[in-house]
C-alpha cells in the first residue's frame, strides 16, 4: 500500500523532472526555471513524506535507525546538492553545466528509487500494514 502510493509519486517527480530538462535544452529560461522550481517543489515534498513521516515510523517499529533509511536520507542530501547547483546554472543560462548535473541526478534518481521501489517501500509495507492507510492519510497532508 505504501510502496503503490510512493511509486506513484515518483512517477510524478520524474515526469516533471523530464520537463524542466527539456525546457532547458531547448533554452526556454523562464518556462525552464518554473518546471525546475516545481520539480524541486515536488522532490522535496517526496523527501519530507519519507523522512518526516515514513522512515521515523519505521525505525520506531523495526528498531533499524542505521539501515537502509539512513543511506536513503545520505542520498536524498547528494541530491538537494545537485539541486542548488542546477538553480545555479539556471540563473546563469547555463544549459550545459544544467543538463550535465541533471544527467547526474537523473542517475542518481533512477539508482535511488529503485532502491526504495524494490527493498525499502517492500519493509515499510510489512512493516507498517496496520497503520498503512492512516499513514499515507497523513502524507497527504506534509509539505516541504
Amino acid at each position: 500500500m505504501i510502496k503503490e502510493f510512493m511509486e506513484k509519486d515518483h512517477q510524478r517527480c520524474d515526469r516533471l523532472f523530464a520537463e524542466a530538462e527539456s525546457l532547458v535544452s531547448e533554452s526556454r529560461w523562464e518556462e525552464g526555471e518554473s518546471a525546475f522550481h516545481e520539480m524541486r517543489e515536488a522532490i522535496e515534498r517526496h523527501f519530507s513524506m519519507e523522512e518526516k513521516l515514513f522512515f521515523p515510523r519505521f525505525e520506531a517499529v523495526s528498531g533499524m535507525t542505521m539501515g537502509p533509511t539512513q543511506v536513503m536520507r545520505q542520498e536524498h542530501e547528494q541530491m538537494r546538492a545537485l539541486f542548488d547547483d542546477m538553480e545555479e546554472s539556471l540563473k546563469a543560462r547555463e544549459a550545459d553545466a544544467y543538463l550535465g548535473d541533471s544527467e547526474t541526478l537523473l542517475i542518481m534518481m533512477q539508482q535511488h528509487n529503485a532502491k526504495e521501489e524494490q527493498v525499502l517501500y517492500p519493509m515499510l509495507d510489512a512493516h507498517l500494514a496496520v497503520e498503512a492507510e492512516r499513514l499515507i492519510e497523513e502524507a497527504g497532508g506534509i509539505d516541504r
